[in-house]
């Protein structure tokens, strides 16, 4: 019996689930068989032709999403998809220290992850992740459903004092007047 090898293709700026389903539509209408779909994968059943590849390329581009090729932008990919994981989709604070997590699920030293995502984002891993967790804070706080101690709780900030100075210290307004609609609006996932 000869079982074919899964293949994985590694797509950049896949943020959220909107973006699987996005990825999967465009998979179809290339003709890929597909296994399964996470942030910044795809599985397939069997090796696409060189037209499949170059129709998902395109496809992909036009929905501003790329295929990676080479190992290092695969590995910021990667470490961008856990943080985003971490912070979008968690209720609860990480109880781990974020170096110690993404070594874990990546299996790479962090000081490697650090070297290659400076080297690929222009800012380091720490900054990706206070970026991310504003942006989120953003989000929280135009629903209306927390109270700025639930949100500083739950992203994991040491008090809403914390919190109230990182987000002006970022987005050059408080929170208050964030939330009065004064300023800055936030920003897309894969722009940050």
């Amino acid at each position: 019996m000869h079982l074919e090898k899964t293949t994985i293709l590694r797509i950049k700026n896949m943020v959220c689930q909107r973006c699987i389903w996005a990825v999967e539509e465009l998979c179809k209408k290339v003709g890929l068989e597909v296994q399964n779909i996470e942030l910044g994968k795809i599985f397939l059943a069997k090796q696409p032709s060189a037209n499949q590849l170059d129709k998902l390329t395109q496809a992909l581009k036009e929905k501003g999403f790329a295929l990676l090729h080479n190992r290092e932008e695969q590995i910021v990919s990667d470490t961008k998809s856990l943080l985003i994981d971490l912070i979008y989709h968690n209720s609860k604070p990480n109880t781990v220290k974020n170096s110690i997590y993404l070594s874990q699920k990546m299996d790479l030293s962090y000081q490697y992850l650090s070297k290659i995502f400076a080297k690929h984002e222009g800012k380091t891993i720490g900054q990706y992740i206070i970026l991310q967790k504003i942006e989120r804070v953003k989000e929280l706080v135009s629903y209306n459903e927390l109270t700025l101690s639930e949100i500083a709780d739950q992203m994991g900030y040491s008090s809403v004092q914390h919190l109230s100075n990182q987000f002006k210290a970022i987005v050059g307004i408080s929170v208050s007047e964030f939330k009065k609609g004064h300023g800055k609006k936030r920003q897309l996932l894969d722009m940050i």
